[in-house]
């Protein structure tokens, strides 16, 4: 079958190991000072290892693999301790991977054991209430950052809130990083927010709790070249004295690649700046 799986690019790949233990269905080991993808079966092709790698050696690809098996993933990573097991079910909690997070506890029923997160009260009728629900199925799965999903508020669901209206924080134009000149004035000495195109739209409060009193470079690290991006944020911090960088992304794995960039450009630009993460949940609140 055709799916979304990891691919670890070798002449990237430094064997650093930081990917393994992100990898909670234990699919990566280190083998012969490369990241290797042991098994097909064991990737379940949602990226959690992608923003773990400084060298941007992981990406996700779609081709034939063997479908992801859930049960064979609970056989082996069940004997790794209950730790590694919390990890793995939250992991696919985090997901909205519900078909699998009830295989998993189905698993872990059938062999005595307790589930660590202690959601057995609750049915798995309850998937179908979660717009992820279809997202992660034995017949493939989209990437997680273009998985549909209705965030509508409810009508009742909570008190109306009248704001008043808020200043635009925006200190620059343009603001996409492939249209930015690098030796642009509003760079020199200014602390640099680098943020996906995404995150905007999806924090109520970007301006005043992001942007205020940075310049600004937007971009989507799924849709356009990374390695453009790498090259222009490169040229960004050789030409001008940053005081700050600030990259905000996604919870999306597709987002991490462009940190991982960021990290890369500032690293060969021979520059000490200090580099700050922000990431965002699907619901606009910020995770870290």
């Amino acid at each position: 079958m055709k799916r979304e799986i990891v691919e670890i690019d070798e002449d990237k790949c430094n064997g650093c190991g930081l990917c393994v233990p992100n990898c909670y269905e234990g699919a990566l080991q280190v083998i012969d000072g490369k990241a290797r993808l042991i098994s097909d079966l064991f990737c379940d092709g949602l990226g959690n290892c992608l923003g773990h790698c400084p060298e941007g050696a992981i990406t996700i690809v779609e081709r034939e693999a063997e479908p992801y098996d859930e049960r064979k993933v609970m056989e082996k990573i069940s004997k790794q301790g209950k730790n590694v097991v919390k990890a793995h079910l939250q992991h696919l909690k985090d997901h909205k991977q519900e078909d699998f997070f009830w295989e998993a506890v189905n698993y872990l029923e059938e062999m005595g054991e307790k589930n660590p997160l202690e959601v057995e009260e609750e049915s798995p009728k309850s998937a179908v209430e979660h717009p992820h629900h279809a997202h992660h199925s034995h017949e493939g799965h989209t990437c997680p950052g273009a998985a549909m999903m209705d965030l509508r508020k409810k009508p009742g669901s909570s008190p109306a809130v009248e704001h008043s209206e808020q200043e635009s924080e925006l200190q620059q134009w343009p603001v996409q990083l492939n249209l930015l000149p690098p030796n642009a004035p509003y760079f020199q000495n200014s602390d640099l927010l680098i943020a996906a195109d995404c995150t905007a739209y999806a924090n109520a409060n970007f301006h005043s709790q992001l942007l205020k009193g940075k310049s600004v470079a937007i971009g989507c690290p799924k849709l356009d070249d990374i390695g453009a991006y790498k090259e222009k944020i490169k040229s960004i911090i050789e030409m001008n004295d940053l005081n700050t960088i600030t990259v905000a992304i996604m919870e999306v794995p597709c987002c991490g690649s462009l940190y991982s960039v960021v990290e890369e450009a500032l690293d060969e630009s021979g520059k000490r700046i200090t580099l700050k993460k922000v990431v965002l949940g699907i619901d606009g609140q910020i995770r870290e």
